[in-house]
């Protein structure tokens, strides 16, 4: 397999993945966890697991995602609080609810929100 490097803020390292993974949600896309009571919106993906390795050893080994697949970065809600969540691909799901997330980082980020997905705003885009 064609294999590239990439250096993980996060994982203070260079993590070596696949050329080429499957994204299956953009920056913008509003997403649910498909276990857990919370919803986001997309604002950086991962091609493979790039956070740090107590953080990967602390999800209990039953419900442990694999490494290699793309990991989202989200502006997370629940209906207690907003935070940032780290989610595999594994564990989103469209959301249903079509609406806004409430994060109070949203409009730092991005500009429109229409159909279930946020435009990011200008001058942010790579």
């Amino acid at each position: 397999m064609n294999r590239a490097s990439f250096f993980s803020p996060q994982a203070g390292r260079v993590i070596d993945a696949p050329r080429q993974t499957r994204a299956r949600f953009a920056i913008g896309d509003v997403v649910r966890h498909r276990n857990h009571d919370f919803r986001g919106v997309v604002f950086d993906i991962d091609p493979v697991f790039a956070n740090s390795e107590e953080w990967y050893e602390s999800i209990p080994v039953d419900v442990r995602p694999k490494r290699d697949q793309p990991y989202y970065h989200l502006l997370a809600e629940n209906e207690d609080s907003s935070y940032v969540a780290y989610v595999s691909q594994q564990n989103l799901m469209d959301d249903a609810e079509g609406g806004p997330v409430d994060h109070p980082s949203v409009p730092q980020l991005f500009d429109a929100f229409n159909n279930g997905h946020y435009r990011l705003r200008r001058g942010l885009a790579h």
